[in-house]
């Protein structure tokens, strides 16, 4: 269903989930290309980009949202149409513009006024909310890399294993998103999407500097969680040798006693064999060889 927000001469249309019949309404009254209606219609999330017409612009956004688990973040994709008096934005779920339509909704029944003339000043209040969401997330992540970089050597190896992995997953997210839409934005910064509005160029620039300002955290985060990883990994390698190495240790020394243990196990004619107190001779001489071999593993600096 299509809602529809009256500011002074200009429409704020909000839809979510079109329909086929809100499809054709849009190719009726406003004349869209049939890609971007083809676009509008898909249910997978489109490459970012900008299509520029005569009469109207046609914009598809990527933005990373937390999901219900609070752990993994995920894309969520806004479409946008503007024209010199309209704008229309699409969306699959209640996010972040269908709260500012609400918003505005609820200001409008108060009847105040609106701060808001042209369809480019509200593309820029809803391209300014999405940046300053972004960052939000864009801080919760510096604060997960910030913790594991304090306890990566008090949390729990199986803990801290899962942790890391969700943090590079969604730190590649995020790249992923940044990566192909900052030259977008750069195209409003040095005028290649005029718009409707005069004098936006510094508006636009704003909104360049949020996204170029996430794009540089999110690559700083990056190279901190890579650093994390690799140290996580050798402490794990470096925990790992010291293991071994005990375990040798205790290979070495057990493995000439179970020689002397299986030699004198054999029934065969051994020296001290009919003596009385052979078990004891054959018991110190085993206490003997361990000492030795200790003492030499100790001179050689080995343990």
């Amino acid at each position: 269903m299509i809602e529809t927000l009256k500011i002074g001469t200009l429409r704020w249309h909000h839809v979510m989930n079109p329909t086929e019949e809100d499809l054709q309404f849009f190719a009726d009254d406003f004349h869209f290309h049939m890609l971007d209606l083809e676009d509008c219609r898909s249910r997978l999330n489109q490459r970012p980009k900008v299509d520029i017409y005569d009469d109207y612009y046609f914009m598809i956004l990527h933005f990373p949202n937390i999901d219900k688990s609070g752990k993994n973040l995920q894309t969520k994709e806004v479409k946008i149409f503007w024209g010199e008096d309209y704008l229309i934005t699409i969306g699959s779920s209640d996010w972040v513009v269908m709260k500012m339509f609400r918003e505005a909704q609820e200001q409008a029944a108060r009847k105040e006024e609106f701060e808001i003339g042209t369809s480019d000043a509200l593309l820029y209040r809803i391209l300014e909310r999405l940046m300053r969401e972004t960052m939000v997330l864009l801080r919760k992540i510096g604060n997960d890399v910030e913790f594991l970089n304090s306890e990566l050597f008090n949390i729990k190896s199986r803990e801290l294993i899962e942790r890391i992995s969700i943090t590079r997953k969604n730190i590649i997210l995020l790249n992923t998103i940044f990566k192909p839409q900052l030259p977008l934005f750069q195209r409003f910064e040095i005028g290649k999407i005029e718009g409707y509005a005069e004098n936006m160029e510094d508006y636009w620039g704003n909104i360049l500097d949020y996204y170029q300002k996430m794009w540089d955290m999110t690559e700083d985060y990056q190279e901190l969680i890579e650093g994390l990883s690799k140290t996580f990994d050798s402490l794990q390698a470096h925990k790992i040798n010291d293991i071994m190495k005990v375990l040798t240790f205790f290979s070495t020394i057990l493995l000439p006693l179970t020689f002397i243990t299986g030699l004198y196990g054999m029934n065969v004619g051994l020296p001290l064999q009919n003596d009385p107190n052979s078990f004891f001779i054959v018991l110190i001489a085993m206490v003997v060889i361990v000492v030795v071999m200790l003492l030499y593993f100790k001179r050689k600096r080995w343990i």
